[in-house]
C-alpha cells in the first residue's frame, strides 16, 4: 500500500459501537492520511460520547444530508442499520463523495444497482466492509489459489457457527426483513463466504436450505447451501447463530494441498494452516507458508487498499462486480432455500422477487420451518 502526501476529510454516518470499535481504530492507524471532520447519529446523546471520544474538533449532525452539505467530505464511513444504508450511500455519491459501508452494502440487488447507477452519475465509488479479505493470510492465499500453486481447487467448506442469544435480537432492527434483511447469511456468515468467493472465483449453482429454529425472529437463525464453482469446484457453506462453540473455517482442498484457515472475528498469518498432498516437494510447501508482514484481517487494513485507491482514482476493491457478486450469493442461497430448486448465477434480476427483496416477497409466508 502507498502513503499520500493528501489527508483526506472523512465523516462517519452512525456512531454505535461498530464505529467506536472499527472505524475509529482503522482512521487513528491511517492518521497520516486522514482527517476525521464530522460525525452524524439521529441520538444526540451518542453522538456527543463519540466526539467526545473522538475529539471536539469533529463536527456534529444529526442529519446526513446536513452533514454532506456543510462538510462535503471526500470519505464517508457508514455504519448504521443495514436498511439505511441504501439511501445514505446514494446521498454521499450524489455529494461527490466516496464511501465505505457496513455489510450488508444493502439489502437486494435492486437496492444495489441503484447504488451503482449513483456511482456512475457521481464518478464516486461505495465499498462494502468485509475486511476479512484484505488480511495478509488472505492475500497470500488468493495468490495462491488463483495462480494455480496449489494445483486445482477441488472441495472446499465454509463455516459461520456462532452464537447470538435473545438479548442480541433485542434491537428492534435485528432478525427483521425489512431493517436488516435477513438472519445469519446476510449478517454474520457474509464475511466468510465472501472470502470464499474471493478465493474461488465465481460461483455457478447454489442449492439451500434456511429455518428458524430457536429465535423469535422473522428470518432464518441457520442456513446450508451447497455451491458448484465455474471452475467445477463444489463447496459447502453453513451460517448458524445457534452455535455454542463458535469458529469461522473455510478450507479449500486443492489438487496440490489443503490450505484452511480457523478463527473467530478475525485472522492473523498463524490462523492459516497448509497441508501439501504426498507428493508435493518441500521447497513448494515452505514457499506457501512464507507469508511476509503479518497485517490482520481488520477495518484498518481495508481501509488503506480503499485509501490507496482514492488517491490513484480507482475503483476500490469489495465495490462494483466484487460487491454485487457476493450480494448475489445470498439473494441465491435465501431463492434457493425458499423454492427448494437450484438457483443459477445470474438468474435473479429485475422482474424476479428475490431480485427485490432477499425473502422474494415470501418472508410472511414463511413458518421457518423450510420453503414458503
Amino acid at each position: 500500500m502507498t502513503s499520500s502526501s493528501v489527508r483526506r476529510r472523512v465523516a462517519v454516518v452512525g456512531t454505535g459501537a461498530v464505529v467506536s470499535g472499527g472505524h475509529l481504530p482503522a482512521l487513528e492507524a491511517h492518521a497520516d492520511r486522514v482527517e476525521l471532520v464530522a460525525a452524524v447519529d439521529v441520538d444526540p446523546g451518542r453522538l456527543g460520547a463519540f466526539r467526545a471520544e473522538a475529539g471536539e474538533r469533529v463536527a456534529g449532525f444529526t442529519s446526513t444530508e446536513a452533514m454532506l452539505d456543510a462538510v462535503r467530505p471526500d470519505l464517508v464511513l457508514i455504519g448504521t442499520p443495514p436498511s439505511l444504508h441504501r439511501e445514505q450511500t446514494v446521498a454521499a455519491l450524489k455529494a461527490g463523495a466516496w464511501v465505505l459501508c457496513e455489510k450488508p452494502l444493502c439489502l437486494s440487488l435492486a437496492e444495489y444497482d441503484e447504488i451503482a447507477a449513483a456511482e456512475a452519475a457521481s464518478g464516486a465509488y461505495a465499498s462494502v466492509i468485509l475486511q476479512h479479505r484484505y488480511g495478509s493470510g488472505a492475500v497470500h492465499a488468493r495468490e495462491l489459489i488463483r495462480g494455480g500453486e496449489l494445483g486445482a481447487p477441488l472441495v472446499a467448506h465454509c463455516q459461520t457457527t456462532w452464537h447470538r442469544d435473545a438479548a442480541y435480537y433485542s434491537a428492534p432492527w435485528r432478525g427483521r426483513w425489512a431493517t436488516e434483511g435477513g438472519g445469519p447469511t446476510v449478517g454474520h456468515g457474509i464475511h466468510q463466504y465472501d472470502l470464499l468467493l474471493h478465493l474461488l472465483g465465481e460461483w455457478e449453482e447454489v442449492q439451500a436450505m434456511a429455518a428458524r429454529l430457536v429465535h423469535a425472529t422473522e428470518s432464518e437463525d441457520v442456513s446450508t447451501a451447497l455451491t458448484r464453482f465455474r471452475s467445477g469446484a463444489l463447496a459447502t457453506v453453513v451460517n448458524s447463530v445457534l452455535s455454542p462453540d463458535e469458529v469461522s473455517r473455510v478450507r479449500v482442498d486443492c489438487a496440490d494441498a489443503t490450505v484452511e484457515l480457523t478463527h473467530l472475528y478475525g485472522h492473523a498469518n498463524g490462523d492459516w494452516v497448509y497441508t501439501p498432498a504426498p507428493h508435493v516437494a518441500e521447497e513448494r510447501v515452505a514457499a506457501w507458508r512464507d507469508v511476509g508482514e503479518d497485517v490482520p484481517s481488520s477495518h484498518t487494513a481495508q481501509m488503506g487498499f480503499v485509501l490507496d485507491a482514492l488517491d490513484a482514482g480507482a475503483r476500490p476493491p469489495g465495490s462494483g462486480r466484487e460487491a454485487r457478486d457476493t450480494l448475489e450469493f445470498a439473494a441465491a442461497l435465501y431463492k434457493a432455500a425458499f423454492t427448494g430448486r437450484a438457483v443459477r448465477a445470474g438468474e435473479i434480476g429485475p422482474g424476479d422477487p428475490f431480485y427485490e427483496a432477499m425473502h422474494g416477497g415470501l418472508g410472511e409466508a414463511w413458518s421457518g420451518a423450510g420453503r414458503a
